[in-house]
């Protein structure tokens, strides 16, 4: 409660003044008052020439999204390779992001760094934003220092990583949408146009063919009950999400059904492999030990399926197996992925071939979006013209009825 409380006491300060070179800089700094941000640029030999406090840091600003911790990740990458130090690395960050959220997150990193703790340590203190693998291959550049290289394969894995969910998104996104919209559009049917039809025909009297009763039935299901229609939906989306964030055996089990869809589950499962070969490669690059990697690599495998045989491998590897041997038990991985490992062990590239099997299912997952973009279209509008043209025929059956009559 008191670091809580400590941490809502602290403001946003903009600085200028002068190096020990004699060069102007500025910035901004997280501190508590400015006798805090006078002694801190004090150490840094800034001579200070204007301090203005800009203001208290709540948590005003839009949601920091995985979008712009890429974003940072390549701007502090790109500029740690061009020999900026690590601190005013982040300064020119902050002030380049348009979002308060970030400035304010990247602030309070850099006052860690300024106290002493290291960038790794400053890290995992946010683990909304940082998690276990981005610490970890961070700690592996601190030690080895090659910094600039491990943020350069972050932000490339970063990017890789939204560029598949971005790809599952539109696949799952466009018949969602389309189902919804069909949804509204006959339900707006069923409550408006069709009770004006039982007028002009119960005026008319006679009987009806069985579609036009079965739909004239419908209707007034609709009518009569709609509010129960609908909230019961609502209800069960509501539970079903609540249901997947709250219980790990649910969600597991939503995962494994998940993989057995027909044509969106060979996408889903062709992203996940992806997904952890390119987490597997970025660790093992960097210098992560297997057995730590393969703890990284199952959190980040976005699958209850995959995590579970990945820990399960990750325990056999710690007692002396071989990973090809661990991937194989675990049958559920494919052939190309086990035998570029084997070759990968056996040459002591194993970093590089799980990076050419990610970017090979990186590359299905793309073929099977797009083919599946455009296989959908027509199934969509046939559906669709059934739909609708089955509720307009159905309405036209007794005009035409009554027309041979005459």
């Amino acid at each position: 409660m008191a670091v809580a409380k400590a941490a809502a006491k602290q403001f946003t300060f903009l600085y200028e003044g002068t190096d020990k070179t004699g060069k102007k800089v500025k910035g901004q700094l997280l501190a508590g008052g400015e006798t805090m941000v006078r002694d801190v640029l004090r150490r840094q030999g800034v001579v200070v020439q204007k301090i203005k406090k800009q203001g208290r840091l709540a948590g005003a600003g839009k949601k920091i999204t995985e979008k712009d911790i890429a974003l940072f990740t390549r701007q502090l990458a790109t500029m740690m390779k061009a020999g900026v130090p690590l601190l005013q690395a982040f300064d020119i960050t902050a002030r380049s992001h348009a979002n308060p959220s970030v400035q304010k997150l990247l602030g309070e990193i850099k006052a860690d760094i300024e106290t002493g703790s290291g960038l790794s340590q400053s890290f995992r203190k946010h683990p909304k934003y940082f998690d276990g693998l981005f610490c970890n291959l961070v700690a592996a550049g601190e030690q080895a220092g090659i910094m600039d290289t491990v943020l350069d394969r972050l932000a490339m894995y970063k990017e890789k990583m939204l560029a598949i969910k971005g790809k599952i998104k539109s696949a799952l996104m466009y018949p969602m949408i389309v189902i919804v919209v069909a949804f509204v559009i006959t339900a707006g049917i069923m409550l408006f146009v069709i009770p004006a039809f039982k007028e002009l025909f119960t005026s008319s009297g006679g009987e009806l063919p069985a579609l036009t009763q079965m739909v004239m039935d419908f209707s007034d299901l609709f009518v009569n009950y709609w509010w129960i229609i609908f909230g019961s939906i609502g209800a069960v989306v509501m539970a079903f999400v609540q249901a997947v964030k709250r219980s790990p055996a649910f969600s597991a089990k939503v995962d494994a059904l998940v993989l057995k869809l027909p044509v969106f589950g060979m996408i889903i499962e062709k992203a996940t492999i992806a997904r952890w070969a390119r987490t597997f490669s970025s660790l093992f690059a960097a210098g992560v030990p297997m057995v730590e990697a393969l703890d990284s690599v199952a959190g980040a495998s976005g699958n209850a399926v995959y995590y579970d045989a990945t820990i399960k491998i990750k325990g056999e590897v710690a007692t002396g197996a071989s990973l090809t041997a661990s991937l194989q038990e675990a049958k559920i991985f494919p052939n190309m992925l086990i035998q570029m490992v084997s070759i990968g062990e056996e040459s002591g590239s194993l970093d590089s071939m799980l990076g050419k099997v990610a970017d090979f299912y990186e590359r299905e997952v793309d073929e099977a979006v797009d083919n599946l973009s455009s296989l959908m279209e027509p199934m969509i509008m046939v559906v669709l013209g059934t739909l609708i043209g089955g509720i307009v025929v159905a309405m036209y059956l007794p005009i035409f009825k009554m027309g041979s009559a005459f």
